[in-house]
């Protein structure tokens, strides 16, 4: 029972993980005129809140060790939430800035904790719908930014309505403190000695590097495409803001969606074959997004969702069975780590060329990061085939 109550509240913070991901892409055509930006700004905001997941996600691993799972996650949502509240009452772009990085710090934590938790304790359509309630925040997001927008207010609502959902998620976490799971004295003899594990150390288990590459490449189409999709939208299809956002919740929405039926379609195949039809899903949605009709655009915004769906939580759930238990908490915030270096990196250096050349050049840009990734993907499950065999 105590495991039920606890997914339940896991569930919830992803929930509340996902409300703010989404946000900026939605509200910033609105964003970047009261603040008197340049548009690729958006950038800015998304590096310095992924560059502070990255370095939550490397050293969380010890906090976690220390505090335990429930202590870092409560204290986590709570540095988000009162970063968010701080985005509602602040029009000042440098003080954006300063307000991503608790935002990001937080995020980072909340990620590898609960990844690592589900990994270990759970099946793998646990999993899955996991990252369907974290699409569910995703897709909540930019409905509720659209429609404070089409009532004609700012997109501060949007931010001070997120971040006292955010609190009321600090409670239902501190009040569920004593549900958690406490490691059993083989779990802790394991952690020792997985603490004396270095990153270059981990770097020479067979097919890491390719997996932190697929992280990588994955978190660029995702992230690139939630930023910049409703910028598309408005600058290559002439499309209002506010319908703009609207799509971007369809984006959100497919990948919610999607999640929800992978964790029933997970008991029937593999994580990896998961993985290799959503690529090939994303491609369908990119083709559709290519083509020349305003009727195209919405079901490419589902299906681009709806591909990116079981990947990622198929990809974490596989980290303890590709590398093992011993060091899957390390391992796993190396994957995270990776996954936002993508995050921070790629949207804004896509501004930057959409800035030059347009944002036409958004399918050839997802269109490239996709082929790599599925090159990378096969790599890492050959050599990690290949270490298994050799270990019989």
């Amino acid at each position: 029972m105590k495991k039920r109550l606890v997914l339940i509240v896991i569930y919830l913070a992803f929930i509340s993980l996902g409300l703010p991901d989404s946000l900026l892409g939605a509200g910033w055509p609105s964003m970047y005129k009261s603040l008197g930006t340049p548009v690729h700004f958006a950038g800015i905001l998304s590096m310095i809140v992924a560059a502070g997941t990255v370095i939550s996600s490397l050293f969380s691993a010890r906090f976690i060790k220390r505090y335990g799972v429930a202590t870092i996650t409560t204290l986590s949502v709570l540095m988000t939430a009162l970063s968010l509240l701080g985005f509602a009452y602040s029009e000042n772009f440098i003080f954006l800035c300063l307000l991503s990085i608790p935002l990001g710090l937080g995020a980072g934590c909340v990620d590898v904790a609960l990844n690592n938790y589900v990994a270990l304790y759970y099946q793998a359509k646990h999993m899955n719908w996991l990252h369907c309630f974290w699409g569910v925040g995703a897709a909540i997001g930019p409905f509720l930014m659209a429609r404070y927008l089409a009532m004609g207010n700012s997109w501060t609502s949007g931010y001070n309505t997120v971040g006292w959902i955010q609190m009321a998620l600090v409670l239902v976490l501190f009040f569920s403190f004593p549900l958690w799971i406490k490691k059993s004295k083989n779990e802790k003899h394991l952690e020792s000695h997985e603490e004396k594990a270095s990153f270059k150390k981990l770097l020479t288990i067979p097919g890491l590097k390719s997996a932190l590459l697929v992280f990588f490449c994955y978190c660029t189409i995702e992230a690139t495409f939630g930023l910049w999709g409703a910028s598309y939208l408005v600058f290559v299809r002439d499309f209002n803001p506010e319908d703009a956002a609207k799509l971007v919740s369809f984006y959100y929405a497919g990948i919610t969606v999607g999640r929800f039926l992978a964790g029933f379609i997970s008991l029937k195949l593999s994580n990896q074959k998961l993985v290799k039809l959503g690529q090939v899903v994303i491609l369908l949605g990119l083709v559709l997004l290519f083509l020349p009709f305003e009727i195209t655009q919405l079901p490419s915004f589902f299906l681009i969702g709806f591909g990116c769906a079981p990947i990622f939580p198929a990809l974490l759930h596989e980290t303890p069975r590709n590398f093992g238990e011993k060091y899957s908490e390390s391992i796993m915030g190396l994957q995270m780590a990776s996954a936002y270096v993508g995050i921070t990196l790629m949207p804004l250096i896509f501004g930057k060329v959409a800035s030059n050349v347009g944002f036409t050049s958004l399918i050839w840009f997802l269109g490239i990061i996709l082929s790599l990734k599925i090159y990378l993907n096969f790599d890492m499950n050959r050599r990690v085939l290949k270490r298994k065999v050799s270990a019989v």
